[in-house]
């Protein structure tokens, strides 16, 4: 197993790709630090029914990544379990779809917020801990929107760019520490953001793959846990673009 007898902590795992991420991550044997937005009796009994199944440890953590003092109250009590954090999955984010003339400055605010500047403040914080250690792997989920642009996404794909620069510049910073950094930019994938793009284009786009076809959430989580594990263990720095080949 990849990650066997190894403690992750992945956000937004209540649906889509964060969980298939927890999936993935329990059936390589890791112990996680499953974050979602909002706490549920759901999400909870789910975490523990994957728990025992595949016989590892999951510890929800429940807060908004954009209220800050929940945020170091959560990086507090991982900090208490004096566990070593061996990788984090930033994958929690929103997407906005609008034209750039019709993009408010909230809604404009609101994609950094919750896709850049909560993933900034929270990795500073789980960065203690793998210097603690020294070693550890940070997995960014960026989007190909980052790197290509796409018509009525200017700010979720600046947003999501802004991602991309961060996750070098941290490479650089943390590698003598043994600390790695990357990015995976997922294309057009199966989950509920996908519901916000009209047909045509989620056809047209899905012509434009190499695969004809749109991604799974495993396939994004697979791409995470090689990252996440010693088979990448020269890779930093990079942006993995888990997109089917599009064109």
């Amino acid at each position: 197993m990849l990650m066997q007898g190894k403690n992750v902590l992945i956000t937004g795992c209540r649906r889509g790709m964060g969980r298939a991420m927890v999936e993935i991550f329990a059936a390589n044997g890791a112990n996680i630090y499953a974050h979602a937005r909002e706490a549920s009796d759901a999400f909870v009994n789910d975490m523990a029914e994957v728990a025992r199944h595949y016989n590892i440890q999951i510890w929800p953590l429940c807060f908004d990544i954009t209220d800050y003092d929940a945020m170091k109250l959560a990086i507090k009590r991982v900090m208490g379990d004096k566990r070593p954090l061996d990788a984090v999955v930033n994958n929690a984010g929103i997407i906005l779809n609008n034209l750039f003339q019709m993009t408010s400055e909230a809604q404009l605010r609101q994609q950094f917020e919750v896709n850049f500047f909560s993933v900034y403040l929270f990795t500073q914080y789980v960065v203690k801990l793998m210097v603690r250690h020294q070693g550890g792997s940070i997995i960014n989920i960026s989007s190909i929107v980052g790197e290509d642009g796409t018509l009525g996404k200017s700010a979720y794909g600046a947003s999501k760019a802004a991602l991309i620069a961060m996750t070098k510049s941290i490479a650089a910073e943390l590698g003598e520490k043994g600390i790695r950094a990357n990015c995976i930019a997922p294309g057009i994938v199966d989950t509920e953001m996908l519901l916000t793009m009209p047909a045509q284009i989620i056809e047209e786009t899905q012509k434009a793959t190499d695969l004809r076809r749109t991604g799974e959430p495993p396939e994004i989580a697979q791409a995470a846990i090689f990252l996440a594990s010693d088979l990448s263990s020269y890779i930093t720095g990079q942006t993995i673009r888990v997109d089917g080949g599009l064109k």
